[in-house]
């Protein structure tokens, strides 16, 4: 039986594990993104946890950005917004937990999922995770997870990922920063991310969550910056351009 939508956590050790999937190639309804969020708050609250994992599960993507079936299904500007208010605010989540976040990446990163990647303050990747933002050809743009793809690896490649919407290699990510280590077999991941967080998990907590505040200086004003790249988003979305081309996707 296939897992349908869901988002699992658990803590071992520590380690906090915060894992999602959807059928869709892992792509992000506003549930799910609600429910990540949610997670994430809890798991900065709870003094068992010292550090945490995102990753999602299944054996493809890792992640395909925003859910197609929720962007169609926006009927106005508000509505638009309120969708990508859930990207805002994991983002937001993430950066602000007072625990390291690390993610493990498994496979092929789109859209508001290279956000996620890069939300995280270490990034452990296959070798063929490749990544793309395409939010440009659907007729919109990478604007809420723009600033903390900028943050991570500069303006100039964030420019080039943006403009130029196909794909990277895993090695162009890990040359640019969104990648800190890249392995050959899901297997030496598994013990790359378990290594790390394993070590993370014995150092003082304290010294983590300030060295995390040190990290992510300089973005306090996100909460009302990606609310207002939100808007944004949510009125691209439901112009014709991007309802045409979502719709002719789908029915590929």
């Amino acid at each position: 039986m296939e897992l349908g939508e869901k988002v699992l956590a658990k803590i071992n050790n520590g380690i906090g594990v915060i894992g999602f999937h959807n059928p869709k190639s892992n792509s992000l309804p506003r549930k799910l993104l609600n429910e990540l969020t949610a997670e994430f708050k809890n798991f900065g609250k709870n003094p068992d946890v010292k550090v945490i994992v995102l990753e999602s599960i299944g054996e493809k993507a890792f992640c395909a950005g925003a859910s197609f079936d929720e962007l169609l299904a926006v009927k106005d500007a508000y509505e638009g917004q309120e969708f990508f208010m859930g990207f805002a605010n994991l983002i937001n989540e993430m950066r602000t937990v007072p625990k390291f976040v690390i993610v493990r990446v498994h496979g092929k990163v789109i859209g508001g999922g290279v956000g996620l990647v890069a939300a995280a303050d270490y990034a452990l990747s296959i070798d063929t995770a490749e990544i793309r933002l395409s939010e440009l050809g659907i007729g919109f743009g990478p604007f809420v997870v723009g600033p903390v793809i900028e943050r991570k690896i500069g303006k100039s490649a964030f420019t080039q990922l943006a403009i130029d919407h196909d794909w990277h290699s895993a090695e162009w990510a890990c040359e640019k920063g969104l990648y800190n280590h890249l392995f050959t077999t899901p297997h030496d991941l598994d013990d790359g991310v378990k290594k790390l967080a394993m070590d993370l998990a014995k150092c003082n907590p304290e010294a983590m969550a300030k060295l995390k505040e040190m990290f992510w200086e300089g973005t306090d004003d996100w909460d009302r910056l990606l609310m207002q790249k939100a808007a944004e988003s949510g009125e691209l979305v439901t112009s014709d351009f991007a309802r045409n081309f979502i719709h002719s996707f789908k029915q590929k």
